[in-house]
């Protein structure tokens, strides 16, 4: 057989496709002794066994190239979970808003069960109750009135009623008020004293023949007061005077006068604690709603600044505001944002964490979409770029909508120095959440699967350091990250002499007691450390535990898979990171929605003349910031 013939032989056997791994020698060689008739070629058995086993070598060498039956399983859980999961996510979503949808459809269409159980039901009853009090209205009938305000109001002992007579006019009248909400100077200076000691003029009360000459009389010319309104439904009244308001009932009036505005012991402004910087003003939100509207009218001084007031609570009505640039904000916003508001419905929103719930577009994802703050020059920046801004009664926390990632890593301190400053400590961010998420998930994928990636003496140093550590890198990584986050959870519920002393001692003793008993290695305590630092310099708290959660989800992703499952962990992030919105405007603004004028105040913080565009993402109205 010569060199040509042999070379034929080769393709054709090749050509063949024949599978190695379970095809038998012995047809094999059949095949070959066939091949070599076909040609007139005298066949050589020693030969062909001979180059048999040649051809088996090259392909087991081959074969041995090609990743084993696990890695390929490995791979197809890596890729087809995650869509999965999110195709779950996705449905159950889509089921509980069509449910929310339908509850929504039910409740308002009004109507209501005849069946016997619903009817007797307690909750039902109570509801009901409620609902006939709001309703019923005052009949003008001084004892009347005055047993139906002593009935709703019930036996509370800070609730006081004042029965006088006017002097002049001989008519009875009673006082309501809320000791400690209720300011008593405004009361005997204003209203007391005006009706008792100086009354009203025999003349004058000659011409008040009916109640709406009386009511006018008082509030025109005998009661001087600024905030004065009428009631007539027994609900309101008893919500006015339950908030501090005082109410006057006057014998021979239709309704309640509701005197005075509210004087509860209030905190003054002082620098918000949760977002302290070194520049910028050293106020702060305080727990009053009408001190927080005042403050964001001191910062925003100008005639397009709207404050729009609504109410939330089924049961303690809470007043809300909703604050924006008339002419700059995009209405169909405001009018999104005021739609979600008056579909709440909830007894209490205690705090503005609620309404922050209620209101999100995608209660599945971990990341918060909505800004919290206490700073009022955040908030009037964020008007000012075309967002809307949320107000709500008992908390200094206000909310601002629609809201980026990008948002979360920023500081208003970053315009208040230049701009150099500003991009060095926002890339500086950057890192550090970098940092935050991926640190131990790198070192334990590092450690167990891919030691031959770390520098020779590097990895010699820390094989040295770990000799004697009796837990996998998993392992002693979440000991040492739970006891960061126990010790973390501490500092901030113990009182304030303590806590910050009782963290930095406690992560000390631990450190050092864990690497003494060989339970972790020191090359991990850095690591640790260095993440805990990290995850202090965002400046939104609430975006730091965000990222403190999903760390655990990258330590196990990188336990399970090594460096490809922390890689695939962050892509699966990113890729729902770009499917999450906040009010219809894209999470990973300005990435998504690419505008180049967008990205001057990105990662990047570009000279203040150069910003002279709004961002395009909350479609202003008017986009110039700056006039040329």
């Amino acid at each position: 057989m010569n060199r040509e013939n042999r070379q034929w032989y080769a393709g054709r056997f090749v050509s063949n496709g024949w599978s190695f791994g379970w095809m038998s020698r012995v047809s094999v060689i059949f095949q070959l002794k066939n091949d070599y008739e076909g040609l007139g070629l005298k066949y050589n058995r020693s030969y062909t066994i001979h180059h048999s086993r040649e051809f088996f070598k090259l392909w087991e060498t081959l074969l041995s190239y090609f990743p084993d039956g696990g890695i390929w399983i490995q791979a197809a859980v890596v890729f087809v979970l995650p869509v999965v999961m999110m195709k779950a996510a996705a449905d159950l979503n889509r089921k509980v808003k069509a449910t929310n949808r339908s509850k929504k459809a039910n409740n308002s269409s009004g109507q209501v069960s005849s069946s016997p159980e619903q009817d007797n039901s307690s909750g039902q009853g109570k509801e009901a109750d409620q609902t006939q009090e709001s309703s019923q209205q005052l009949t003008g009938d001084y004892n009347s009135d005055i047993q139906l305000i002593q009935k709703s109001i019930g036996n509370n002992a800070d609730v006081h009623i004042r029965e006088f007579v006017i002097k002049g006019l001989n008519n009875r009248a009673a006082i309501i008020y809320v000791d400690g909400l209720t300011d008593p100077d405004l009361i005997n200076t204003h209203v007391l004293s005006p009706l008792m000691r100086d009354g009203i003029p025999q003349t004058e009360a000659e011409r008040l023949h009916s109640s709406e000459d009386l009511e006018k009389y008082l509030q025109q010319k005998q009661l001087p007061v600024i905030g004065m309104m009428e009631s007539k439904q027994l609900g309101v009244t008893i919500e006015k005077m339950l908030s501090g308001y005082a109410g006057l009932l006057v014998d021979g009036a239709c309704g309640v006068m509701i005197v005075g505005s509210p004087k509860g012991k209030q905190r003054s402004a002082e620098e918000p604690l949760s977002e302290a910087l070194l520049r910028g003003p050293r106020v702060g939100f305080t727990e009053k709603l009408n001190e927080n509207t005042a403050l964001l009218r001191l910062h925003g001084r100008n005639s397009s600044l709207q404050i729009t007031q609504l109410e939330v609570g089924n049961r303690v009505k809470k007043d809300i505001v909703i604050a924006y640039m008339n002419d700059i904000a995009d209405s169909q916003l405001v009018e999104e944002v005021q739609k979600r508001i008056e579909q709440i419905s909830i007894d209490d929103p205690l705090e503005s964490g609620y309404i922050e719930q209620l209101i999100e577009d995608n209660w599945l994802s971990p990341f918060q979409q909505t800004q919290n703050t206490e700073r009022p020059d955040r908030v009037i920046g964020a008007l000012l770029e075309g967002r809307v801004a949320i107000l709500l009664d008992g908390t200094p926390f206000a909310l601002i909508v629609p809201v980026s990632f990008s948002m979360l890593l920023q500081s208003p301190e970053d315009y208040y120095e230049r701009w150099v400053w500003g991009t060095f400590i926002r890339l500086v961010r950057y890192l550090a959440a970098l940092i935050a998420l991926l640190g131990p998930a790198m070192y334990i994928s590092f450690i167990s699967f891919h030691p031959g990636l770390i520098p020779t003496k590097l990895a010699l140093t820390i094989i040295n350091t770990r000799a004697g550590v009796p837990f996998p890198s998993i392992i002693e990584a979440l000991i040492m990250e739970v006891a960061i986050e126990i010790l973390r959870e501490a500092g901030i519920r113990l009182p304030k002499p303590v806590g910050p002393a009782m963290g930095i001692v406690g992560g000390l003793i631990i450190g050092e007691a864990a690497v003494q008993a060989g339970i972790v290695s020191p090359f991990l305590v850095i690591v640790v450390a260095v993440t805990a630092i990290s995850s202090f310099s965002i400046p939104m708290y609430s975006a730091g535990i965000i990222i403190r959660v999903l760390r655990f989800g990258a330590m196990f992703s990188a336990a399970l898979f090594g460096l490809f499952g922390v890689i695939m962990f962050f892509l699966l992030l990113c890729s729902h990171l770009v499917k999450l919105k906040s009010f219809g405007v894209p999470y990973t603004a300005p990435v998504i929605s690419y505008k180049p004028s967008d990205w001057k105040d990105f990662i990047v913080r570009a000279p203040m003349f150069m910003m002279s565009k709004r961002p395009s993402t909350t479609r202003g109205k008017d986009r110039d910031r700056m006039k040329s």
